[in-house]
């Protein structure tokens, strides 16, 4: 029998998240699903992310959803976590990018174990102009890579998975 362990169980437990219940998500849950988006790895440490947190009662929340074909999603959630780039910061497209998504995973995980829920939305992405222009944040220095929308969920999410052998390019 293998002996649980929190972080496996985290990633394996965690599921996207669409539908929320109209309790409000505490500031305090807030600011550690941040700190833990702080705590990943960067290349260079150089930490290029910078985060916009906006509440449903926000006016801007409802200008968020008319950027992305998600926009129910977007009116539902409690608290909406916009995550850019800062390109001041960023040195190589290709690590900050990485980093970034290792800050929206640990932000994501760290809202689990909380037992709030989660979902990417990156389509949003596709309207980024749109999207720094309703927030009059500047194009030429932020570069929107996710919206995680975030509340307590009304819902059970469900995943599955490839075996591991589909993803193996040989036997290790």
């Amino acid at each position: 029998m293998t002996k649980s362990n929190p972080v496996l169980d985290a990633l394996r437990g965690r599921r996207s998240i669409r539908k929320f219940t109209n309790d409000p998500v505490d500031r305090k849950d807030i600011a550690t699903i941040l700190d833990a988006g702080r705590w990943a790895p960067s290349g260079l440490n150089n930490q290029p992310y910078r985060f916009l947190v906006i509440h449903d009662d926000d006016a801007r929340a409802e200008s968020l959803a008319e950027c992305t074909k998600y926009g129910h999603i977007v009116k539902a959630a409690k608290a909406l976590i916009c995550i850019f780039l800062d390109k001041e910061a960023t040195y190589s497209e290709m690590k900050d990018h990485q980093g970034a998504g290792a800050c929206i995973q640990n932000m994501m995980l760290a809202a689990h174990s909380l037992g709030l829920g989660t979902v990417w939305l990156g389509e949003i992405v596709n309207q980024q102009d749109k999207v720094l222009d309703k927030l009059n944040l500047p194009a030429d220095r932020y570069e929107l890579q996710v919206v995680i929308a975030t509340g307590h969920p009304d819902q059970k999410g469900s995943a599955t998975r490839n075996e591991l052998s589909e993803y193996m390019l040989e036997d290790f």
